[in-house]
Order: structure tokens, then C-alpha cells, then sequence
């Protein structure tokens, strides 16, 4: 279990809420995702910072009607980041340029799952 006194100052949790979509025209409060993990100053996935806090990097996905998953924020050898929530990869939610992207409020971003590319927004990042 990750406590505060594990955390750099670079952590943050981000908050992602599921944005416009076909079947979702208004986007959903009720489905996204909770992520804590380091950010540079500019809002990225800070990489080195993750290196050496590998298990304090957090997931958690919530939607309505369904169990609350809890994985690991993941990175694969060629950079790629991914959700991973168990054991193999048939779980995995990979992130569309993950390392790319700004957490900043408002920003978007994409992540796979169950072979579909779904749109994420920010909606908060704060300190944890």
C-alpha cells in the first residue's frame, strides 16, 4: 500500500473523466479513471521520477455498475504506457501517447480498452 510518505513532491492524481463519445454525447462523470503518478512541470509523465517510484504509481478505473479495478501505472521497453490490472496482458489499457500528453485541466487524452480507443478528459490534478 502507497502512503503520502512514499510520494515526491512530483506526484499528483489525476483525475480523467470520460469525454464526448458516440453513445456518450454529453461524456460521462460516472466512468474515467483516478492516476497517481509523477508530473514534470509542464503536466507529463515524468519518466525518471516513475523509474524509481514504480509501485506508488497508481490506477484506479471506476464506472458505473461495476466493480472499481486498481492497477499499475506501467511503461513498456519501447516507452509505451500502459494500465495494467493483472497478471498477463488481456487486461491491459494502453494509453495513446501517454508520455506525450499534458495533465494539465481540460486536456485530453486516449486509452484502448477492449480493442477501442475511448477520449479522456483531465478534469483535476492536485496534490495528493
Amino acid at each position: 500500500m502507497t502512503s503520502l510518505k512514499d510520494l515526491t513532491p512530483k506526484f499528483r492524481n489525476v483525475r480523467l473523466l470520460l469525454a464526448r463519445e458516440k453513445g456518450h454525447p454529453e461524456g460521462d462523470r460516472e466512468e474515467g479513471y483516478d492516476v497517481l503518478a509523477p508530473l514534470t512541470g509542464e503536466g507529463r509523465i515524468d519518466a525518471e521520477e516513475w523509474k524509481s517510484h514504480r509501485a506508488s504509481c497508481r490506477v484506479r478505473r471506476f464506472r458505473t455498475g461495476e466493480e472499481d479495478l486498481i492497477g499499475r501505472l506501467r511503461r513498456k521497453p519501447g516507452g509505451q504506457w500502459y494500465f495494467d490490472y493483472a497478471e498477463g496482458d488481456r487486461d491491459d489499457e494502453i494509453g495513446f501517447h501517454l508520455g506525450d500528453e499534458r495533465f494539465v485541466t481540460g486536456e485530453y487524452v486516449s486509452i484502448e480498452r477492449n480493442g477501442a480507443m475511448h477520449t479522456y478528459q483531465v478534469a483535476r490534478v492536485e496534490r495528493p
